[in-house]
């Protein structure tokens, strides 16, 4: 009696002790649980739990456009691959080409009539003679003009966009900065106030942002000094991918036709031997006249203003998650083109960009 009595006892002390024991702990637990659940409901919303931040698009941004102009380049483009071509379309180019710039800077009397009148008979004794005098200008030539046709053609430019702004509304100034050039294999970017030509800037340029990042450019003019465009092409891309020692048309004249040569044949030919210099001279002169010549048809271009009349439509991609837009992609511009008064569309041109 007395050991169950006892072990009753030492069994109601010990669950007394584990009531007293445990029951702040739980009235603890539970008020600390109570506490972190009105924490984790009570935040700011920027958790996991709460809406995301809207998308920014503010900032500048690098952006690259390509237009295809093969259906609306400028007449006046052509005219000048025209002029390129004329010292390689005919049979007997380039000597033909030759003859007539050196007829044209001849001072009138004896040698001008002589050559003027023996000029068939000079151009075939040339082509005879072609590998002494310019064994590399035909080829030289035809390669100039296929590929002034091609920057012609395929403008391609590097510029900026600056957003500034937030939420479904932003204004842009979009600045062309430089022309990218791709000849072959080589590509090339030439900024243009290395050239001294100044960057092309359009302030106001509304922009407006949905939730999911798509990009709708509002229309607006972009004038273009076309001329400049190609002549920074032809100088600064073609010419030293043919000849790195040449930095314009005349120093690739001087290095293909060997004008002393030229001018002793031509002497040979019409039995003047005493004018052998004065046929040197000319030569000279005449390639110098022609280089020149296929400049003033580029300088000409820009007598009007090509305008670009552009309306863009991109994506905004945020790639870290920050809810700051990177990168701009699958941008396409539309709209028109217009050289002098004319408008005609413009056809399908793209760009892409991304956060400088």
């Amino acid at each position: 009696m007395k050991t169950t009595n006892r072990f009753a006892l030492v069994l109601a002390l010990a669950l007394g002790a584990t009531a007293v024991g445990c029951g702040p702990s739980d009235s603890s637990n539970t008020g600390d649980d109570g506490g972190g659940g009105g924490g984790g409901s009570g935040g700011d919303g920027s958790g996991s739990g709460g809406p995301p931040r809207p998308l920014d698009a503010s900032g500048t941004y690098t952006m690259h456009s390509t237009f295809d102009l093969a259906s609306n380049a400028p007449g006046t483009a052509g005219t000048v691959v025209n002029t390129i071509i004329d010292a390689t379309d005919d049979a007997d180019d380039p000597t033909r080409w030759i003859v007539d710039q050196i007829i044209a800077q001849l001072p009138s009397g004896t040698v001008k009539t002589a050559l003027s009148l023996g000029k068939e008979l000079v151009v075939g004794y040339l082509n005879g003679k072609l590998l002494d005098i310019a064994p590399d200008f035909l080829t030289t030539m035809i390669q100039v003009g296929h590929d002034f046709g091609e920057i012609a053609k395929h403008v391609r430019l590097n510029e900026t966009l600056q957003l500034t702004g937030g939420g479904s509304n932003y204004t842009a100034v979009h600045t062309v900065t430089g022309a990218h050039f791709k000849l072959d294999n080589q590509e090339l970017d030439f900024a243009l106030a290395t050239y001294h030509v100044p960057n092309v800037v359009v302030s106001d340029v509304a922009v407006a942002m949905d939730a999911t990042g798509q990009l709708t450019i509002a229309p607006h003019d972009v004038p273009l000094a076309y001329g400049k465009l190609l002549r920074l092409g032809l100088d600064g891309a073609i010419i030293p991918l043919i000849d790195p020692s040449a930095g314009n048309l005349n120093d690739l004249f001087a290095h293909t036709v060997d004008c002393t040569a030229v001018g002793n044949a031509i002497a040979s030919a019409l039995s003047l031997s005493f004018a052998a210099g004065t046929l040197r001279s000319a030569c000279t002169l005449g390639l110098t006249a022609g280089a020149n010549f296929v400049y003033a048809k580029i300088d000409a271009i820009d007598g009007t203003a090509l305008k670009f009349e552009l309306t863009g439509s991109a994506r905004g991609l945020d790639k870290n998650n920050d809810r700051t837009i990177d990168t701009i992609v699958t941008g396409s511009w539309t709209g028109t083109l217009s050289y002098g008064t004319t408008p005609s569309p413009l056809a399908p041109a793209t760009f892409f960009g991304e956060r400088m």
